[in-house]
């Protein structure tokens, strides 16, 4: 199981999180990170990102209002976090297959700075694997287990990242183990950004636990709960909304740990060589 505690050590550290953001869902991530006990820069200019990166604990970069500014930022960023030792670096590829440029871009991306949490749904995966995956809007796919347990892995191991692969079931894989975490809630669905808001806890998580791949656990788990909750404490989707942030903002290392017990977090079959 997870350390728990870490969400403690991470209200109690406040680390600070370069957030290059979604501009769609820019102030729900800042406003979540700072719930969870963050403090985020959410800065874009390419002029500044170098000198901002190298002061944060940890940098989220997510291409979802890609523009070739944005792009420079994103790479100055992520070349300064993977110079620091031990900076954990967080890609969110939304919508990487919509386009060829976008797709070349987040390519060049993983190349230049490979990411310590590559966070994306099945759709997403598949682009960066290179097979045809239709695009509906930054939605992912529906598929089995199976298909979206072997995608992750490939990719984990292709590009050395742990890989979140989100969805109704969350996949966790460091390109040998499997994590499967249930629960949450089919609201999360109904949400804009609640994938972008996933991959900043990525980020605050990972700036207190040095295992990359037990970052994206907590994180993975952490939002089941909150989704969970929020479910049970609201009567649509806008307190459904409010109802994530307060859940985030309230949760203490050990009700986290009892919240989760709820729910699921299993290690399933190791992926075949």
């Amino acid at each position: 199981m997870p350390d728990f505690s870490r969400l403690d050590a991470l209200r109690t550290a406040q680390p600070l999180l370069h957030c290059i953001a979604n501009q769609v869902t820019a102030n729900d991530c800042a406003n979540l990170a700072l719930a969870v006990g963050a403090s985020p820069i959410m800065a874009h200019a390419p002029e500044e990102a170098a000198d901002i990166a190298a002061h944060c604990d940890a940098a989220v970069l997510n291409i979802g209002t890609l523009t070739e500014e944005l792009f420079r930022a994103c790479l100055l960023c992520g070349k300064t976090a993977r110079r620091q030792k031990g900076r954990p670096l967080i890609l969110d590829p939304v919508g990487v297959g919509a386009s060829p440029w976008r797709l070349r871009r987040v390519r060049e991306l993983l190349d230049t700075c490979p990411p310590s949490i590559l966070r994306a749904n099945y759709a997403e995966v598949l682009a960066l694997l290179g097979a045809s995956a239709a695009e509906h809007g930054v939605d992912s796919i529906e598929a089995p287990d199976a298909p979206r347990r072997d995608a992750a892995v490939r990719l984990s191991r292709e590009t050395s990242a742990a890989v979140l692969l989100s969805g109704k079931e969350d996949l966790i894989t460091d390109g040998n183990r499997v994590w499967r975490i249930s629960g949450g809630s089919p609201q999360m669905r109904r949400i804009t950004g609640t994938g972008c808001m996933l991959s900043v806890l990525c980020g605050a998580f990972a700036a207190v636990e040095p295992n990359a791949a037990q970052a994206a656990v907590l994180a993975s788990a952490f939002w089941k709960v909150c989704a969970g909750a929020a479910e049970q404490h609201s009567g649509g989707l806008g307190s459904f909304h409010m109802a994530l942030l307060d859940t985030a903002g309230t949760l203490t290392g050990a009700s986290f740990s009892r919240g989760i017990s709820d729910f699921s977090i299993q290690i399933i079959s190791p992926a075949a060589e």
